[in-house]
């Protein structure tokens, strides 16, 4: 059998069936990160950026678009969010390029027959662009970098936890 599981066995993409699947407690925690001038930074932890608090805003721009998921990546199960916490960490220390960053988390939760990586995986992708989105207006240079899955826990495949932490 194909370690492939999204296609079928005419080599068509498919949505893989997980009806046999049992319920399972499922947790999963991403990360992603956006590096920025300090001006940028400064500006919003004053609450100097014109279209609002920032940082509120990209936190309920990643619960909306964990929650936005499946509409988004194809073969992704719609699945019962039991919750999404984002947060944000602040680093004001500039980097060998000069830069600042923020970081950002989010964990997701569920029980049921498939995971929730992605959702983890799109809330921290969805935060990080509406920061971009948010102050684009004072500094067009600002990336979004390291998107990537911390740990997760539950279903077949167990736990697992990423060696290295980014940002």
């Amino acid at each position: 059998m194909s370690e492939l599981t999204h296609f079928n066995e005419y080599g068509r993409a498919r949505m893989v069936d997980i009806s046999a699947k049992p319920s399972t407690e499922r947790i999963a925690t991403a990360q992603a990160c956006v590096r920025l001038k300090s001006g940028t930074l400064a500006k919003i932890q004053q609450g100097k950026i014109a279209k609002g608090d920032v940082l509120a805003v990209a936190q309920v721009a990643g619960i909306m678009g964990a929650k936005r998921t499946p509409d988004l990546i194809p073969m992704c199960h719609p699945i019962l969010l039991a919750g999404v916490d984002i947060g944000f960490q602040e680093n004001p220390l500039p980097d060998s390029r000069g830069l600042c960053s923020i970081s950002i988390t989010a964990t997701a939760k569920t029980t049921g027959p498939t995971g929730v990586e992605m959702e983890a995986m799109t809330a921290v992708s969805i935060a990080a662009l509406t920061i971009y989105d948010m102050c684009k207006a004072v500094d067009k240079g600002m990336s979004v970098t390291d998107v990537s899955l911390l740990n997760k826990s539950g279903g077949k495949s167990g736990t697992y936890t990423r060696e290295e932490s980014v940002g």
